[in-house]
């Protein structure tokens, strides 16, 4: 009894450009056996899931989202700050202005090992 087996997966290359959501979302299909549809439900979720862990981080405690291998995703809280003035770093002895900032939420993302490692 002869099985048929999945067709072969293209090689990986290097694209000339970044690629483009279709491409990604192809190409992942074809080399995990799902489809187009099941590839970007996967990422939509994935999306939920990095929302609902870095939303409303406080001051004291900012949040944290981890893709294993490949980066770690941090939101930090950054307090509003008031109008003042302050020494002129390019004039010494003038003064300047500094303007007034809003709160604000800061997102930053640090590569991993296994992400350094593969290039």
């Amino acid at each position: 009894m002869a099985t048929k087996s999945a067709p072969k997966p293209p090689k990986l290359t290097a694209s000339a450009k970044p690629r483009g959501k279709s491409e990604l979302f192809r190409l992942l299909a074809e080399h995990n056996g799902l489809s187009r549809k099941q590839i970007a439900g996967i990422f939509e979720t994935l999306g939920k899931v990095m929302a609902v862990d870095l939303t409303k981080p406080t001051a004291g405690k900012p949040k944290v989202f981890v893709v294993p291998g490949m980066m770690k995703v941090t939101s930090n809280f950054k307090p509003a700050t008031k109008a003042t003035t302050k020494a002129n770093p390019f004039k010494p002895g003038e003064m300047m202005e500094v303007k007034a900032k809003p709160a604000k939420t800061v997102i930053k993302i640090r590569p991993l090992k296994g992400l350094k490692s593969m290039v």
